[in-house]
């Protein structure tokens, strides 16, 4: 039986070896280039992040507004689960929040920081010239959007630069606060609850809030019917009041308000009880003073009966469109995870946040500096504080909120603080409660 031979296969030609090779790289390319696309399809796309700056003053003369801030802050982060929703685009949501230690400059160099640092989308800050006006101006130089409140209006337009009658200046910057107008519409009706001789000592430094409270509320509380005794501007920090108390009390002064610094005030009053002064006066209502408990509390019996101002209390009826809860609810909220009594710059400062989130949202295309800023423009809202309503503003770039009369009185039998306080006017926002009657000042020193 013959045996069949096996061919033996054809040696591989180095034409053939290079084809081989070719193919073969081509199929593994096009597997790779498949399983690459098939990866990036699978793959979650990154969620976009919107960033926005916040800065106020936690430590320093103006700490007391600050203080309440981390709680609003966190509240703001445990209500939005830290994202934010603005037409089908989810945002994961940060807040960089930051200290300005009620120092002007370094408000400048952290709204710099933020802008050129964190490359932020918005910014937020709050309370008093001192800090909202740096920072508003840092944002306009850089054209970026800025949302800012807790300032008298005038002394954020007019101290920046605007002028009467003209266009306004500012493109990126807006803000919403009381004015002059509403303190003295205050004024004028908490001061008719009460029987007086109608003449007002006023403590104005030369500062941004003194210089625009001389220029724009006297000429009102004058034609209101009062005479305005005006010893002059004073330097901040003042530790002698000594020619200021003898001046009201040779003018028979019975009514004492301005808007002096928390421990200026201190020193006035304290200087004003030894000289005999204190005694006489029937209303003491500062503002910038007389909104926190601990600077009435610095005063000891001096301090009750100090009649103030608010822009937020419990009693105000409205709820916050992005922590939903507002009013006496807010308060205890604060109250229970501090430890400490509420004050009105928890609302304040949710109010800022309220209408923050409702411009971020209503511009559609919040990383969008120029949609971001038309949206506040046009921005009308409710917040913490009432009615935010830009269109409606007095100039442009602002949006007036209201202020009521308050006083603090001992607080009731029970409770766990010293004083309360109470509203006990509320011409400018009839929808505020009234919860007592404002009673003269000078009756425990007599």
């Amino acid at each position: 039986m013959k045996k069949t031979l096996e061919h033996p296969a054809p040696a591989a030609t180095p034409d053939a070896t290079r084809r081989d090779f070719v193919r073969l790289a081509g199929a593994g390319a096009a597997a790779l280039s498949t399983l690459a696309a098939n990866k990036a399809w699978a793959a979650p796309a990154a969620t976009p992040r919107l960033r926005v700056g916040f800065v106020s003053p936690r430590t320093g003369p103006l700490a007391e507004f600050g203080r309440s801030d981390p709680f609003v802050i966190d509240l703001v982060r445990q209500r939005t689960g830290g994202r934010l929703r603005v037409g089908d685009t989810t945002y994961e949501l940060d807040i960089l929040d930051r200290d300005s230690q009620s120092d002007p400059t370094r408000a400048t160099q952290l709204a710099k920081q933020l802008i050129n640092d964190e490359a932020i989308d918005l910014m937020l800050a709050t309370s008093t010239p001192e800090v909202v006006n740096p920072v508003a101006d840092a944002c306009e130089a850089a054209g970026v959007p800025c949302l800012s409140t807790v300032d008298p209006w005038e002394s954020w337009y007019f101290g920046r630069g605007a002028k009467p009658g003209q266009p306004s200046p500012f493109k990126w910057t807006y803000h919403f606060s009381f004015g002059v107008q509403q303190f003295a519409d205050m004024y004028l009706s908490s001061w008719k609850l009460l029987p007086t001789n109608r003449k007002v000592g006023v403590l104005y430094p030369n500062d941004a809030d003194g210089n625009a409270m001389r220029e724009h509320i006297v000429p009102t509380l004058r034609k209101g019917g009062f005479t305005v005794i005006d010893p002059g501007a004073y330097q901040d920090g003042t530790t002698d009041f000594s020619a200021q108390i003898a001046r009201f009390k040779s003018a028979g002064v019975q009514i004492l308000t301005g808007v002096p610094l928390p421990n200026d005030f201190i020193t006035f009053l304290r200087q004003a009880a030894q000289q005999g002064l204190a005694r006489r006066l029937r209303i003491v209502q500062p503002a910038k003073f007389g909104g926190f408990p601990s600077d009435v509390e610095a005063l000891g019996e001096l301090g009750l009966r100090v009649a103030s101002n608010a822009d937020w209390s419990p009693a105000f009826p409205y709820v916050s469109p992005v922590a939903g809860i507002g009013g006496r609810q807010l308060a205890d909220a604060y109250e229970k995870a501090t430890g400490r009594q509420w004050t009105q710059q928890v609302g304040a400062t949710l109010a800022l946040f309220d209408a923050g989130v409702a411009a971020l949202k209503n511009s559609a295309t919040p990383k969008d500096k120029t949609a971001l800023a038309a949206a506040m423009k046009v921005l009308d809202v409710v917040t913490t504080v009432g009615r935010v309503n830009f269109p409606g503003g007095p100039v442009p770039n602002v949006a007036v909120t209201p202020v009521v009369g308050t006083q603090w009185v001992k607080a009731r039998p029970g409770s766990r603080y010293k004083l309360d306080f109470v509203t006990v006017e509320h011409a400018d926002d009839p929808r505020v409660r009234i919860q007592a009657r404002l009673v003269p000042y000078g009756r425990q020193q007599a």
